[in-house]
């Protein structure tokens, strides 16, 4: 689910706000740091769809930056560990743990009510608390982790620059990449440039072969 329209670059499509979270970082999952401030977080939470489009949230801060940051690492830990790498650590039992704590605080509240024109419209029932939205993606997280079906098609993104995590739901688990538009295109770029070299390396190797080869 997606909020407004950013102004940022992100990337959503990995199945779960939780795996969302994942990728906006720099450890196992993620690539580079984009939750870098209060603005950014803020935009993140709006672009999700975490809270209605149009809510203030003048109340983000360094300190929420923080501990989104936080839950985002022991989210990465759990499912790091899930795909086998380090199950029984005590990172990932720790980070199960503090997970496990944020997800039993209540999630934000909603209501709805009478927009323009008179159309309903979803908006949160209080001011915005950093902890019900950290509560809402560490039950995202405990949701996935508990469901052996979706637990299933949880996978690692193979592009050789990436290391995201996404939900595979297609049909007979064939997906590879956590976007088919970003390092889809590129590993498919990447491999034609590869043939290309081996065709142009063999027919240089042909031609000198067949030049050595002739007596004249």
């Amino acid at each position: 689910m997606h909020g407004k329209r950013s102004g940022y670059d992100w990337r959503f499509g990995f199945g779960r706000p939780c795996l969302d979270l994942v990728a906006t970082g720099t450890g196992t999952s993620g690539t580079c740091e984009l939750l870098d401030g209060p603005e950014r977080l803020a935009d993140w939470l709006l672009a999700t769809g975490l809270v209605p489009s149009g809510t203030h949230l003048g109340a983000v801060d360094d300190n929420w930056v923080v501990r989104f940051r936080q839950l985002r690492t022991g989210v990465d830990r759990l499912l790091t560990a899930e795909l086998g790498e380090g199950r029984g650590s005590e990172e990932a039992l720790d980070a199960l743990e503090r997970v496990n704590a944020l997800a039993a605080a209540p999630p934000p509240g909603f209501r709805a009510v009478r927009g323009r024109g008179g159309t309903l419209i979803r908006t949160l029932s209080g001011d915005p608390e950093c902890g019900a939205l950290l509560a809402a993606v560490a039950r995202d997280a405990v949701d996935l982790l508990t469901d052996p079906v979706a637990r299933a098609g949880l996978r690692r993104c193979e592009a050789d620059n990436c290391r995201r995590l996404y939900l595979d739901t297609s049909r007979g688990y064939r997906r590879r990449w956590c976007s088919s538009e970003a390092c889809g295109n590129r590993e498919r770029l990447a491999r034609h440039r590869r043939r290309a070299a081996t065709a142009a390396t063999a027919a240089v190797t042909a031609v000198t072969v067949a030049t050595d080869a002739d007596p004249a």
